[in-house]
């Protein structure tokens, strides 16, 4: 085998490496670029859902606020209640 026999066997063999390493990288770029459009998607999905947790959790502390008001007013009608049954035993009445 002659030099330039050598030499072009040698020059085909570094243009199918380049080209392998050509495809392989371009393989690992499209990977990366999928994978960062995934986590992207993954990101927006969190920041909707943590916005629907936190009107949520608005809507039920504006419930339990309506709850508290609610137990109060009933607190209330209890002891008046109580009063009242307490004014009628105390006029010899059957509450």
């Amino acid at each position: 085998m002659d030099a330039t026999t050598l030499g072009s066997v040698l020059a085909l063999a570094g243009v199918l490496s380049g080209a392998v390493v050509a495809y392989l990288g371009k393989r690992g770029e499209t990977a990366v670029t999928g994978w960062n459009t995934f986590t992207d998607q993954l990101q927006e999905e969190l920041a909707a859902k943590r916005a629907e947790v936190t009107e949520k959790n608005a809507a039920l502390a504006g419930k339990d606020a309506r709850i508290a008001e609610l137990s109060a007013l009933r607190a209330t009608d209890q002891a008046e209640i109580a009063r009242l049954r307490i004014i009628v035993q105390s006029l010899g009445g059957q509450p």
